[in-house]
């Protein structure tokens, strides 16, 4: 009898399709949407879960479905699951395997670059019909060459952007509570220093770190105000990691030179949100869509596969989230 795996979705059919075209043989494959009635009913002698992580996946998920021995993350983010409750099920979580690792980490040079550039502000001008609007001393733009850029995480996410950062003529350092050795900093290009340090001496802040109790509000009133005037900060990993009443107080009062955030606190944000009604700050919005570039689905969905088969084997999966190893 084929062993059923649950992919549960909001996906359209366009990304879903390369799925059931790579799922291996022996397999029996069904893809839901989220909201889908029947989920309970196939969770019943389902065996894996691919999709996305919800706060509906507590003691009750698992309760119903006795049979389940691995639910993998079609993302890389998992703080809205209940850990625990896959504890007591016996059941570990892995999350993608940094299938979204290269388009985050192009992400983040890029709001780097549209941050310096004043990207979102030349193009809001064009397109009102002004030209060249102010003066060049007035409205400076900068190079990334040169510049002192700070990674907070060194993970999968984390060493792609030092990679990228290689060819940007940076002096690259990183704070993580997991420190490389010496010969791997070499490799990567990168130096340790001690987090208010990093603070105190990047001219860039880009973060990736996971959400969870020490991350929230990593970045708030006190650690804003160590960093230096002309530093800017990038957020691709989880809004919560940033307090964003003290970013709009960094950014009005000048105490950062500017910010480009992919994530936010609440998603999507309330249209009042304060950070929608600064004036004349230099902040670059995108709405979550660092990680899901075209080519990922198919990375994501492989990765799904591979873990799924070798829990079949008996091996043990790849990629479980830590609180679960």
């Amino acid at each position: 009898m084929a062993s059923k795996i649950v992919v549960c979705t909001p996906l359209p059919k366009v990304i879903t399709d390369p799925a059931r075209a790579m799922v291996p043989d022996g397999y029996d494959l069904e893809i839901v949407d989220t909201k889908a009635p029947e989920i309970p009913a196939l969770m019943k002698d389902a065996e894996y879960f691919v999709g996305f992580g919800n706060s509906n996946m507590g003691p009750e998920f698992y309760a119903g479905a006795p049979k389940l021995r691995l639910v993998q993350l079609l993302s890389a983010g998992y703080d809205r699951l209940d850990v625990e409750a896959a504890r007591r099920a016996g059941v570990p979580i892995a999350n993608n395997g940094g299938s979204n690792s290269v388009a985050v980490a192009e992400h983040a040079v890029m709001l780097m670059l549209a941050v310096l550039k004043k990207l979102a502000w030349h193009h809001a001008n064009v397109s009102a019909g002004k030209w060249r609007v102010g003066t060049f001393g007035d409205n400076r733009l900068y190079e990334l060459a040169g510049k002192t850029v700070g990674i907070v995480g060194l993970g999968t996410i984390g060493k792609k952007v030092a990679r990228r950062l290689k060819g940007f003529d940076v002096q690259t350092i990183y704070y993580d509570v997991v420190r490389l050795t010496e010969a791997q900093e070499d490799a990567l290009g990168v130096r340790f220093v001690l987090f208010e340090e990093l603070l105190r001496t990047a001219d860039v802040v880009t973060l990736h770190v996971p959400l969870n109790a020490k991350t929230r509000d990593l970045m708030a009133e006190r650690q804003f105000g160590l960093m230096k005037k002309d530093a800017i900060l990038v957020n691709t990993c989880r809004g919560p990691v940033v307090d964003e009443n003290a970013l709009h107080r960094a950014l009005t009062t000048g105490q950062i030179a500017g910010a480009g955030l992919d994530v936010m606190t609440e998603e999507p944000p309330k249209a009042d949100h304060p950070l929608f009604r600064l004036e004349n700050v230099n902040l670059i919005l995108t709405p979550h869509m660092a990680g899901p570039t075209w080519e990922n689905w198919t990375k994501a969905f492989r990765n799904a596969f591979d873990n799924v088969q070798r829990v079949a084997s008996g091996q043990t999966p790849l990629w479980v989230i830590p609180e679960l190893r």
